[in-house]
């Protein structure tokens, strides 16, 4: 048995907040302390004394990291990696880069990650799957299919895919798309607003808490993820958990957690290719069932057993990791009489 830890973890996003490093930090806190470690949630690490350091966001947590290496150079850091710093910021900020040298262990949500590491990065790399407590799958709407998009209004989102796809199909086709999440700017709530007056078939209902969210998610006929970038979105795991089918743009974190060979990934910022796919959920309900086999057979990742399994062997190792800071004392002589002895007159 390991001995109890404090931990301290880091995030910039703030208490209330529903961006996924703030549902991951409270997903481990929670795992942590159900394992019996004490845990901390914080925006950034303020000199508390702790066993280790738990950090998402390699550029964000930057002044974190460096600032606890500097304090406490043995004990153990865990970085975690993010959508943004995988696939953008470790490639060009020199704070991201020097948080994946500081950090002792490193954390990515979904295997595809590894990929853009070296082989040094990688060797102190693990993968934990985002785990997900599902709730029942709900009966979706019989007059038409109604298909979900549940992300924040930013760019890196590419919020607008499914609506400009949406736009691309004959007004007849019998699709329902249901916009979920903030808007992170007044020009992305306008812009929103705007193709809901032109396209009637998108509705965007601003940010829901969590419950509401997956109600709707529930009884989807399928969900839509149009990201430029994912580090392991906790939506599609949800999607996963829940057995809902899946529509998503083709890049790693999407990949990851779907898997290279998933029927129903299109070209990243291709509308076209997207509307296809939807003209198709429209009306195959056999490939949609064939989607949700597809989905239900990831089920096993987003297992919480799992996740807290993962958690608890890198609990472990930061245990092991952590060196204690030993107490200066004076050496004593190795012959105290002799050097006493040299110590007299002639």
């Amino acid at each position: 048995m390991i001995k109890t830890l404090r931990l301290v973890i880091v995030t910039p996003a703030p208490p209330g907040s529903r961006h996924g490093n703030r549902n991951t930090a409270q997903r481990w806190a929670a795992h942590w302390r159900a394992l019996g470690h004490h845990v901390t949630i914080k925006l950034a690490w303020e000199g508390e004394d702790c066993d280790a350091l738990i950090a998402l966001h390699a550029r964000r947590s930057h002044a974190s990291i460096k600032a606890f290496k500097q304090a406490h150079p043995a004990r153990p850091l865990v970085l975690v990696l993010t959508g943004t710093d995988l696939y953008r910021d470790i490639r060009s900020d020199a704070g991201a880069k020097e948080s994946l040298r500081l950090a002792d262990r490193m954390v990515v949500l979904q295997a595809e990650g590894l990929a853009e590491l070296s082989a040094r990065l990688r060797a102190k790399t693990r993968v934990i799957h985002q785990s997900v407590r599902a709730i029942k799958r709900q009966t979706p709407p019989s007059r038409y299919r109604l298909i979900t998009v549940i992300g924040h209004l930013r760019e890196e989102k590419d919020p607008f895919r499914a609506a400009l796809a949406l736009a691309r199909l004959p007004s007849g086709t019998d699709l329902r798309v249901v916009h979920l999440g903030q808007a992170m700017s007044a020009d992305y709530a306008r812009e929103a607003r705007s193709l809901a007056r032109y396209e009637p078939r998108y509705r965007w209902l601003g940010e829901l808490d969590h419950a509401g969210a997956m109600r709707w998610l529930a009884r989807s006929h399928a969900m839509v993820i149009s990201s430029l970038m994912e580090g392991g979105a906790h939506v599609v795991s949800e999607a996963i958990a829940i057995g809902v089918p899946v529509i998503a743009s083709a890049v790693s974190g999407n990949i990851g957690l779907l898997g290279r060979s998933y029927p129903a990934l299109y070209p990243a910022e291709d509308d076209a290719a997207l509307a296809r796919l939807l003209a198709r959920a429209a009306k195959d309900k056999a490939w949609l069932a064939k989607l949700a086999v597809a989905v239900k057979s990831r089920q096993r990742l987003v297992n919480p057993a799992l996740e807290r399994r993962a958690l608890a062997k890198l609990a472990q190792d930061l245990a092991l990791l952590r060196v204690p800071s030993k107490p200066v004392s004076k050496r004593k002589p190795a012959h105290p009489h002799k050097d006493k002895d040299k110590d007299k007159k002639p």
